[in-house]
């Protein structure tokens, strides 16, 4: 069953907007050319990257509280991701990082435009 904008109330709505902007922040910041020792050598820009991941994962445990049926690749593990940003920090790696930012990204952009559609 499609989901979409329509269907949805206005916190669902708010917070699959939500995730869209910080992946939206999230290309903007890392640009087109997609370096990776660019961003492995910017201590801001990972600060920045990070701090989107983790408001991605907070928005995406909101969300799935609220309609847990919701069709989103991954969503338990953009959460899990959330957590161990916050409170395991220090078990990820940039490439890990990186590999989020340019595999799976792009695959939930699509995913959050679909359901705003």
């Amino acid at each position: 069953m499609r989901q979409n904008i329509l269907s949805m109330d206005n916190l669902t709505n708010k917070i699959i907007k939500d995730i869209l902007i910080c992946i939206e922040n999230i290309d903007n910041y890392i640009g087109e050319n997609k370096d990776f020792i660019i961003y492995d050598s910017n201590y801001l820009l990972q600060d920045a990257v990070e701090r989107n991941l983790i408001t991605i994962g907070e928005a995406m445990n909101s969300l799935l509280k609220k309609n847990p049926h919701i069709t989103i690749s991954n969503s338990r593990r953009i959460v899990d991701t959330r957590n161990k940003l916050t409170h395991g920090y220090d078990e990820i790696e940039n490439v890990q990082i990186w590999n989020i930012v340019i595999k799976h990204l792009p695959i939930l952009k699509n995913e959050v435009e679909n359901l705003l559609v």
